[in-house]
């Protein structure tokens, strides 16, 4: 299925292909809890976006690995190229504009993050 998704002025717009019902992250490290931040990590041959990167800016922090990407205009991030699965696309279930059918979520333990990180590696295969 093919689920558009944007940021809250429209300036980033996305699509994503995943199933109808969605495995989804939710993690407790500082920075995901703060953002709202609901995981759905794919391929990055299964996301595409739909404007130019003009209203993109990226924050990294830490190892400099994670690339979080938000809107310059109106801050919202609607995903970013995650630490875990850096050939992949990590998508904000929250910033979908097509709901999914159902959201099955499991909890992650990101505050122990390099501890627990290899739980989601195989998320890009």
């Amino acid at each position: 299925m093919i689920y558009k998704g944007s940021c809250h002025c429209q300036a980033i717009q996305f699509e994503v292909e995943a199933p109808e019902t969605l495995e989804a992250d939710y993690c407790n490290c500082s920075i995901c809890v703060k953002s709202g931040f609901l995981h759905l990590i794919v391929p990055l041959d299964k996301f595409k976006l739909l404007n130019p990167q003009g209203s993109l800016s990226v924050y990294k922090f830490n190892s400099g690995v994670a690339q979080h990407m938000f809107c310059r205009v109106c801050g919202i991030k609607p995903f970013y190229v995650p630490r875990s699965n850096p050939e992949g696309m990590d998508v904000n279930i929250h910033c979908l504009d097509t709901q999914p059918k159902a959201v099955n979520i499991t909890h992650f333990d990101g505050q122990n993050w390099e501890k627990n990180a290899h739980s989601l590696a195989h998320k890009t295969q």
